[in-house]
């Protein structure tokens, strides 16, 4: 077990491999963003439709 873990540690990492690995955490951290984002306008349409709803149902009669 110690010459496994040596020779992992030991080893230089790939250049692809990190270079690869930095492309992917931007890729997540740019739709990370874009979740925060696209939530944010979600909230904000919903309040949007609930006012319309609101002004619709003030302009309607009750069918009663």
């Amino acid at each position: 077990m110690a010459k496994a873990l040596y020779g992992h540690v030991g080893m230089a990492q790939d250049r692809r491999l990190v270079d690869e690995v930095t492309r992917l955490r931007a890729t997540v951290q740019a739709l990370e963003f874009e979740i925060t984002r696209l939530r944010a306008d979600n909230d904000r349409l919903a309040a949007a439709a609930a006012e319309a709803d609101d002004l619709l149902s003030l302009r309607e009669p009750a069918l009663t």
